[in-house]
């Protein structure tokens, strides 16, 4: 697997914001079966960026904690039987690894968060990347029964990874 992180903003956690990364990715991919090598890429950045971002992108002026741009399709979530007719545009040609897509987090809103919500900082950004994980491999919330779901797989997720709410 192969992550690439730009920081647009200097985060100042407690916890290597990297490692967390690569373990709660690997995680999801595992926990999903996702079959191939995978890229993905993560952006952090602030409020302010991330409510452009959400504006040029869904029409939604205002900043929001996660943004998921997914490379590939899916029939179903984490279906992944129809990956090979978008191979071509969905591979990286010098790694052979399939690009999930990006991933755009708020440092700003994991703060906020974290404190609003009860937990650490840690538990937040892990939490983000998990849901942020699902929407690359086809998982929506738009409809309750999809919500629920969605929920349940971040929830083992990251149970796998032992990252509770009070951590």
């Amino acid at each position: 697997m192969t992550l690439h992180i730009i920081c647009e903003v200097k985060p100042d956690f407690h916890f290597h914001y990297r490692q967390l990364a690569e373990k709660v990715i690997a995680a999801s991919l595992e926990t999903e079966g996702f079959p191939y090598e995978a890229e993905v890429s993560l952006v952090l950045t602030d409020n302010s960026s991330i409510r452009e971002i959400n504006r040029e992108t869904r029409g939604i002026d205002a900043a929001t904690d996660v943004l998921s741009f997914p490379m590939f399709t899916y029939p179903a979530p984490a279906v992944f039987d129809n990956l090979d007719d978008q191979w071509e545009d969905c591979v990286n040609s010098d790694t052979d690894e399939a690009v999930l897509g990006d991933i755009v987090i708020s440092v700003d809103k994991v703060k906020t968060q974290a404190e609003a919500y009860g937990h650490s900082e840690k538990r937040e950004y892990a939490f983000l990347i998990t849901h942020s994980m699902l929407h690359l491999m086809g998982y929506d919330h738009m409809e309750p029964q999809e919500a629920a779901v969605m929920e349940e797989h971040q929830r083992r997720i990251l149970d796998h990874l032992n990252i509770k709410r009070n951590l």
